[in-house]
């Protein structure tokens, strides 16, 4: 098992373990492949229906539920599927305020997936890691394959959210966004409850006491940013 290695070692690791290829002739970045996933799977996404969050839920479409024992067997075959397998372990925060970031632990088989998630959120300071406590944590088993039939699921992809265990579960897919989009589904159900609004979106310093806000649609491109007065 490895532990919040620095990129170039995590590069390394990809790339001893052919989990891609280094494009423009080995100088360029890493790239790999990802089918027959090119983008998320909504469809497959879950939330187990538990006492103290499935009143909170807008159930639906979007919002599937799941039922817990189905989400504990799961979660016992990917934790069996991962055992004795080199894991790659990512320590990270997901929001900078302190008083509302959530500490995210990501374990992942692969190194590039975990090279994806210390670029997308923030890390800890090296005094940080050794004191470290998840919030909540991520399994990801994207070459493992859920049996409907014994799972609950639709399909051998998942991705599946329990707010009582604190775990998500990712499997059958090895697209990356599910990684980020699973973290934002978490932070919209939490941060609402402490008067927070969670937005999809990059904030920077306009002129003055102004931020604008760059809302962004991964299908429609960049959304007209938007000017918001600064509290202080």
């Amino acid at each position: 098992m490895y532990r919040n290695l620095t990129p170039s070692q995590l590069y390394e690791h990809a790339l001893r373990r052919r989990e891609g290829i280094v494009t423009s002739g080995g100088r360029g970045p890493f790239c790999a492949v990802t089918s027959p996933h090119t983008g998320r799977s909504p469809n497959d996404k879950f939330l187990v229906q538990e006492p103290d969050s499935t009143d909170q839920i807008w159930w639906g479409k979007v919002n599937q539920p799941i039922a817990p024992e189905k989400f504990a067997r799961l979660k016992a075959d990917v934790e069996a599927h991962l055992s004795g397998q080199e894991l790659f372990v990512r320590d990270v925060y997901a929001g900078a305020d302190p008083a509302f970031r959530l500490p995210i632990r990501f374990m992942t088989p692969n190194a590039w997936h975990a090279l994806f998630v210390y670029n997308m959120f923030l890390r800890p300071a090296d005094g940080e890691l050794a004191s470290f406590e998840p919030g909540f944590e991520v399994l990801h088993a994207p070459e493992f394959q859920a049996d409907p039939a014994i799972h609950g699921t639709k399909s051998g992809t998942f991705i599946i959210l329990s707010f009582a265990q604190r775990t998500i579960l990712i499997g059958g897919t090895r697209y990356a966004g599910e990684l980020k989009k699973s973290i934002f589904s978490v932070l919209n159900y939490l941060l609402p409850q402490q008067g927070v609004l969670s937005m999809h979106c990059s904030a920077m310093w306009a002129s003055g006491a102004t931020v604008r806000c760059s809302l962004v649609s991964p299908v429609r491109g960049r959304r007209p940013s938007r000017p918001i007065p600064s509290a202080g």
